[in-house]
């Protein structure tokens, strides 16, 4: 199945990832993702993930997540790379939940994946020396598992390790054997979907004390 059949193409972030107001002492949270971190087939915004477990932690969300991105795949088409992006907002916290995309291009690109999860992880540790780094397992969309899935998740934890960041597993199987919580396209979750990853992200998150 082709890149833009599974996840879309479109290369600009959301209107809804900012500007960010946060108030004097309020904790800033960075979401550095795809689709299923941008709310992609949810019936509004304020449905994602991310923006659910912002408002229950009083947290001001940036979320310049896109559509079809990947460590590497798509990387090329943005105008403003979200690591620079997520950088230039000095975070108190970045979540991290890339990598779903960069499945469909393996494994032409795996030499570059690699590269491009460690490059990423190593510049957010580098740059960002006081925001907690939370790097979560890639989300993955059907049952059926090609042997990438497992690759990349296996790269992105050891890059996780290798900079010290919390590490969030078992994401890629969170919404396995329910396909009533995907919207109409198949791809995407739906509100349930959604609400059902946020449950999931706030135990994760309790657990690591955030």
């Amino acid at each position: 199945m082709g890149i833009c059949a599974v996840t879309g193409c479109s290369a600009a972030a959301p209107e809804n990832a900012g500007p960010l107001n946060s108030s004097p002492g309020q904790t800033v949270a960075a979401f550095y993702g795809d689709s299923y971190t941008r709310g992609t087939g949810a019936s509004d915004p304020s449905r994602r993930w991310s923006t659910v477990i912002a408002e229950e932690r009083n947290w001001a969300e940036f979320n310049p997540s896109v559509d079809g991105l990947g460590f590497v795949n798509n990387r090329q088409f943005i105008d403003d790379d979200l690591v620079e992006l997520i950088v230039a907002e000095k975070p108190d916290v970045l979540i991290v939940t890339m990598g779903l995309n960069d499945n469909f291009a393996m494994p032409a690109r795996s030499d570059d994946i690699e590269a491009a999860i460690s490059d990423d992880l190593n510049t957010f540790a580098d740059e960002l020396p006081n925001t907690r780094l939370v790097v979560v397992e890639p989300f993955w969309y059907t049952d059926e598992r090609p042997a990438s899935v497992g690759t990349v998740i296996d790269w992105v934890r050891d890059a996780a390790d290798a900079v010290d960041a919390d590490y969030i597993p078992g994401a890629s199987r969170w919404l396995s054997g329910h396909p009533e919580w995907m919207a109409a396209d198949g791809i995407h979750p739906n509100d349930e979907g959604y609400a059902r990853i946020a449950e999931r992200m706030d135990a994760a998150l309790d657990n690591l004390g955030l």
